[in-house]
C-alpha cells in the first residue's frame, strides 16, 4: 500500500495527495476495510463482474460512472459536496457565525458521536444483506443489491474520512471499531438496533431500502444542515447516492404489488390469501412486513422528546430536515410543536418546547415522505380493480422507544393489553409461517432477462441498458 496514488486508486476532491498524515492513516485502514469486505460483504461474490456506478467526481458528468467492476476493486472515493461561498451556521445560538471548518473543542465529542453512530449503519447494512445474492430475483436485482452494498462501503468511508481527518487518535481508534462490531453479533452489535437484524429474503430488501434508507436520507439531510461544514458537505454528496437505494426499495416494492395484482386480476381471485397458490406476494402479508419495518424504522429517530436533539440543536451542529426553508427564527425559544404520547387509556398530542421535539419533527417528515410512496403502490393495485389499500401502521404501533413504548397498540393506534396483544399480533406482524412462505419464494432467477414469479420486471434497464442485460458476470 506503501506509495499509493491516492486520485488514482480512491477518487476524491479533499486533496489526500497533499496530506501526508491522513495518507498513513488511511493506509493503514484500507486493508482492515478490504478484509472486512472480504469476510462480511456480499457472500461468495468477489469474482462476480458487476455493471456498477462509481463516483469519480462531484460534477453531474462525473459523480456516476458505469462499467464492469469487481467488487473488492471498487474504487471508493471520497467526497464533499463542493464548498458554499462564506457559509453561515443556519441555526442554534451560533446562527449567523461563519460555518466552521474546523472541529469547534467545546463540541468535540458531541460531533464524533453522531458521525459514529451515521457511519455505524453504512457497514451494518451491508453485513445484514451480505447472503441475499444467493436467491436474487433477476440479475437486475442482483446488480442493484450490489450497488446499494458498495456505496454503503463508501459511505463508510466518508465517515471515516471525517474521524481521521478531524478527530486524530480518537478518530482513528473510532475508526478501526467500525469495522470490529457486527451486525446480530452478541458480543459486538451495531449501535442501533434496527441494525442488527439479518435480511434474509427480498422483500424485507426492498422494504429495508424503502423504509431504513428513507431513515437514513432523513438523518443525512438534518446532518447536511450542520454547522461543521466538512460534516455538512460529505453528508450533501451522500445524498446524491441515497437517491437510488431509495429507488430500489420504492420500484422494488412497486414491482411486488404490480406481480400480485396481475396474478389476483389473471386468476378472478377475490381471497387476497389466494395469491399464495400461485407463487405471488399476497396483499395481508405485505401489509405485516411493512408494519414491522416502518414501526422499528420510527423507533431510529430517537426519543419523541430529547434533550440531546435539542443540545445538537443549539450548538448547531444537527439541524431539522429543510432547515433553510423553514419559516420561523432558527433558535426555536420560546416556540411548540405538537407531540404525540400517552394519558390513560388514550394517545394524545400536546404542545412542548420547539427544541425538545427536534427528533419528533423530523419523525414526522418522514411519515409524510413515507405516505407518498404508500399512495404510489395503492395506486397500482386500484388500477387493476382489486378492493385493498396499503396502510403505514399507527406511530404507536410496535415502539421500543418513546412514550408508545410501555403500551401495546393496535396498527390503527387503539391502545390494549398485553393479553390481547399476545393473543392477536401474529394479525399484524409477519408470522413464523409468513416467513417460512416468503422464503419459500427466495429461488435464484439468474438468467438474463429473467425474473421470478412474485416480482415484475422493471420498466427500464441501468443507465439506458435493455432490461435483458447482462448486468452482472459469474466466474
Amino acid at each position: 500500500m506503501a506509495g499509493i496514488n491516492y486520485s488514482d486508486k480512491i477518487p476524491n476532491n479533499v486533496n489526500l495527495d497533499d496530506d501526508p498524515r491522513l495518507q498513513r492513516a488511511l493506509e493503514n485502514w484500507q486493508p482492515k476495510f478490504l478484509d472486512w469486505w472480504k469476510e462480511l460483504g456480499p457472500h461468495n461474490a468477489l469474482n462476480h463482474d458487476v455493471y456498477l456506478r462509481t463516483a469519480v467526481s462531484v460534477e453531474p458528468s462525473g459523480w456516476a460512472h458505469f462499467d464492469y467492476v469487481k467488487m473488492p476493486e471498487y474504487r471508493w472515493g471520497i467526497f464533499l459536496a463542493p464548498a458554499e461561498k462564506d457559509r453561515k451556521v443556519n441555526f442554534g445560538k451560533h446562527k449567523g457565525d461563519a460555518a466552521w471548518q474546523q472541529v469547534p473543542g467545546e463540541y468535540r465529542s458531541e460531533l464524533r458521536r453522531l458521525i459514529v453512530t451515521q457511519g455505524d449503519t453504512e457497514p451494518a447494512s451491508v453485513e445484514q444483506q451480505r447472503k441475499l445474492g444467493l436467491t436474487a430475483p433477476s440479475l437486475y436485482d442482483l446488480r442493484n443489491l450490489y450497488q446499494v452494498n458498495v456505496e454503503e462501503g463508501r459511505h463508510l468511508w466518508a465517515m471515516v474520512y471525517l474521524l481521521h481527518a478531524y478527530f486524530g487518535r480518537d478518530g482513528r481508534e473510532e475508526a478501526e471499531a467500525m469495522l470490529e462490531r457486527h451486525a446480530g453479533n452478541p458480543d459486538k452489535p451495531r449501535i442501533l438496533q434496527a441494525f442488527n437484524v439479518d435480511t434474509t429474503d427480498w422483500l424485507s430488501f426492498h422494504l429495508f431500502t424503502y423504509f431504513q434508507d428513507r431513515d437514513g436520507k432523513f438523518q443525512l439531510a438534518a446532518l447536511s444542515e450542520s454547522g461543521f461544514d466538512p460534516l455538512s458537505r460529505t453528508c450533501r454528496f451522500m445524498l446524491t447516492e441515497e437517491a437510488h437505494h431509495l429507488f430500489v426499495g420504492e420500484s422494488g416494492i412497486s414491482r411486488i404489488v404490480q406481480r400480485t395484482a396481475e396474478i389476483m386480476k389473471e386468476n378472478k381471485l377475490s381471497d387476497p390469501m389466494d395469491v399464495r397458490k400461485f407463487g405471488g406476494i399476497d396483499f395481508p402479508t405485505l401489509q405485516k412486513y411493512i408494519n414491522f419495518h416502518y414501526s422499528i424504522c420510527l423507533d431510529l429517530f430517537g426519543q419523541e422528546l430529547s434533550t440531546n436533539a435539542a443540545t445538537y440543536y443549539t450548538m448547531g451542529i444537527k439541524g431539522r430536515y429543510g432547515e433553510t426553508k423553514i419559516a420561523d427564527d432558527h433558535v426555536l425559544e420560546g416556540m411548540t410543536y405538537r407531540v404525540p404520547g400517552v394519558q390513560g387509556e388514550k394517545i394524545i398530542e400536546s404542545d412542548e418546547p420547539a427544541l425538545n421535539a427536534i427528533n419528533q419533527r423530523l419523525r414526522d417528515d418522514y411519515a409524510t415522505d413515507s405516505q407518498r410512496g404508500m399512495d404510489g403502490f395503492n395506486k397500482i393495485i386500484a388500477a387493476h380493480g382489486i378492493n385493498f389499500t396499503l396502510t403505514l401502521p399507527n406511530r404507536a404501533f410496535h415502539r421500543n422507544i418513546g412514550p408508545f413504548a410501555q403500551v401495546r397498540t393496535t396498527p390503527t393506534g387503539q391502545i390494549i393489553t398485553q393479553a390481547e396483544w399476545d393473543k392477536r399480533h401474529g394479525d399484524w406482524l409477519p408470522t413464523a409461517e409468513d416467513k417460512a412462505y416468503i422464503q419459500s419464494l427466495m429461488k435464484p432467477v439468474l438468467e438474463i432477462g429473467k425474473f421470478a414469479n412474485y416480482i415484475a420486471p422493471p420498466q427500464r434497464g441501468i443507465n439506458r441498458q435493455p432490461v435483458d442485460f447482462e448486468y452482472v458476470k459469474f466466474h
